[in-house]
């Protein structure tokens, strides 16, 4: 039987030695942190030109946040090639050789590879909130105004849970580029234009990315957006609904199918 700390050590090995997941964090933290800024920049210098329900629910934290669209495909792929890239080289065999007990070397793997994505996803919530207030000038927040806090540390969260999601739905699809096939149009695509048609949107508030998003807003219905029919926690609950749910088929998956 392989003894938790070695299956620990092991997967640490495997993701800082592979330079694909490495930059992949890399980029997320980048992209995310850039974007935000920009964003921020030409908010505050268009800020007299947005309508009054825009004004009257400026979220300036929130809005420090805007690169998270860019940043969290990143993170997607970081969790879909941990996992996947098991299967497309080969080494699902040998590890599950090395680490015969199935939920021992998936829960390790998560567990590495789920506290580094929410280290990085924390540095870089709190880069893009920093910076982005900065850009904002006279229309800035500060960290120790109600509720701003939460919604930075939410950030990091929600960057982290994207991931460890991710690797959930790897581990049910066994496959990098079947799972960034689905994932990477549904959270580009298909979950951004659901939610802007009248009728699916009562649906697609409930995608975990719409629903986790809410975490990091601290004006409610921030710059318009619709009013959802749960507050911050909620929506951060029913995204972990989604990444338990992609654990646990990615578990069954992987015991009752051979490599």
């Amino acid at each position: 039987m392989a003894a938790v700390p070695a299956v620990l050590r092991s997967e640490w090995t495997k993701i800082r030695t592979v330079s694909s997941t490495v930059w992949t964090l890399a980029c997320a933290l980048i992209v995310t942190v850039a974007m935000g800024a920009a964003l921020s920049a030409v908010l505050k210098s268009t800020f007299n030109d947005l309508g009054e329900v825009e004004r009257a629910t400026f979220d300036p934290t929130f809005v420090s946040f805007s690169g998270m669209v860019l940043g969290q495909l990143a993170m997607v792929v970081f969790g879909v090639l941990v996992v996947g890239t098991e299967y497309s080289s080969g080494m699902i065999r040998t590890s599950l050789a090395a680490v015969p007990q199935r939920a021992t070397f998936l829960f390790s793997k998560v567990a590495v590879a789920g506290a580094l994505a929410l280290g990085v996803g924390l540095v870089t919530s709190f880069l893009s909130f920093f910076l982005g207030q900065a850009l904002l000038g006279e229309h800035r927040t500060t960290i120790g105004a109600d509720n701003v806090l939460r919604a930075v540390v939410g950030g990091g969260l929600y960057m982290g849970l994207i991931a460890i999601f991710s690797m959930g739905v790897a581990a049910m699809l066994r496959s990098s580029m079947l799972s960034l096939g689905i994932l990477v149009p549904f959270f580009f695509l298909i979950s951004q234009i659901l939610s802007a048609v009248p009728k699916a949107k009562e649906v697609a508030r409930y995608f975990p990315d719409q629903a986790g998003a809410k975490i990091m807003q601290v004006v409610p219905d921030a710059m318009g957006s619709d009013k959802a029919p749960y507050g911050p926690w909620g929506g951060l609950g029913i995204m972990l609904v989604w990444v338990v749910a992609s654990l646990l088929g990615g578990y069954l998956v992987l015991k009752r199918r051979d490599a």
